[in-house]
């Protein structure tokens, strides 16, 4: 179940980051983004998975309760008594609306209906803020920072998505990264700002190594490693290619869009991790408790009130230079004209020896 319940919120984040960048690139003319053709099935399928991927929370909550009161009853209260149910009604009725409309008006003909679409998609996001944990923590700081690191996730993952996965050819790339990457950086920086705000409700700051121990940290530290590999990706499709793009016209961008998107999606399972495993002040360290993935890694003895130091050893030494050698490789890759599968599996050897290195600093 816990398995379904990440691959449902991780599919839900991507049926936000496609509808949204749809829309936004409808708005962009065809001189400055290649010719894209986004299927109007792919769209319906995203606003229906919206629907659908939003009501696994709200399903784990009425079977959490289900057994003491019967499930009839259960659901009844959990939709119009809790918030993460009522939220969930909004964005139903509101995503058959969205569904309506796509069966009504062909968004690429009239801006207006591209604005009326982004409308509809950031409406859905504030729903999904109202229902957050964040939101339950501080209603309205934790309201505020999800909804905004939602939606500059979705902006900046969604045109990338759209423009890597659904573009007919690679025409105008140069004029397309001209505005697309001063818009990446300011949704990355807004992303980590909105992110640090939300990581504080759960975790706190001098306490980061010690979440670890538990299954939450053990995803948010994953999570962090990601995005090294990321911000390479980001700073080869911005600069590298730019300057590739001069010297060679028929240099096909593509595979390394989609590679940083691919990237992406591994972030967004290890963020929909996080929203199934309780969070660190929520929980106490327990022999039952501890991550099994810290377990298969650590080489200490373990016991439950053990608080965690970091001390770089020489095999820790070792992977973190391992690291940076798999870092240069991936830039490395791209110059020397390597298939971009292969910069992303340096990509992912890259986070596992940071994670090594980590894990065998712990003192």
């Amino acid at each position: 179940m816990l398995f379904v319940e990440t691959i449902s919120q991780a599919l839900l984040y991507l049926c936000f980051a496609l509808l949204l960048g749809s829309f936004l690139l409808c708005l962009v003319s065809n001189t400055y983004r290649p010719n894209i053709s986004v299927p109007k099935s792919a769209l319906m399928i995203a606003t229906g998975g919206i629907a659908i991927f939003s009501f696994f929370p709200v399903l784990q909550l009425i079977l959490y309760l289900s057994p003491s009161i019967g499930f009839a009853q259960t659901l009844h209260s959990v939709l119009l008594t809790f918030e993460v149910g009522k939220a969930w009604l909004f964005t139903c009725i509101l995503s058959i609306i969205l569904f309506v409309f796509f069966i009504w008006f062909d968004y690429w003909k009239r801006a207006l209906y591209a604005y009326i679409g982004i409308a509809f998609t950031f409406i859905l996001i504030l729903a999904l803020g109202w229902s957050s944990h964040a939101s339950s923590y501080d209603q309205v700081w934790g309201f505020f920072s999800h909804s905004a690191h939602f939606t500059a996730v979705s902006v900046w993952v969604g045109i990338l998505f759209v423009i890597s996965w659904f573009s007919k050819d690679y025409s105008n790339w140069s004029n397309f990264l001209k505005w697309f990457t001063p818009v990446a950086i300011v949704c990355f920086v807004t992303t980590i700002i909105t992110g640090l705000v939300l990581m504080s409700f759960v975790v706190e700051f001098e306490d980061y190594p010690n979440s670890w121990m538990l299954p939450y940290g053990q995803a948010l530290l994953i999570k962090h490693l990601l995005i090294i590999p990321l911000l390479a990706y980001a700073m080869i499709n911005s600069i590298f290619i730019k300057k590739k793009l001069i010297t060679d016209i028929n240099f096909n961008p593509r595979p390394w869009a989609r590679i940083e998107s691919i990237i992406i999606l591994l972030i967004f399972s290890a963020t929909a991790a996080l929203g199934q495993q309780s969070p660190p002040h929520e929980t106490t360290v327990t022999s039952e408790e501890v991550s099994k993935l810290f377990m298969m890694f650590y080489q200490g003895q373990f016991h439950p009130e053990m608080t965690i130091q970091l001390e770089f050893t020489p095999p820790s030494i070792s992977f973190t230079i391992l690291g940076v050698l798999f870092f240069a490789l991936m830039i490395m890759s791209f110059i020397r004209k390597t298939p971009a599968i292969v910069s992303f599996l340096m990509s992912v050897i890259l986070v596992f020896c940071l994670y090594l290195s980590l894990i065998l600093s712990i003192n």
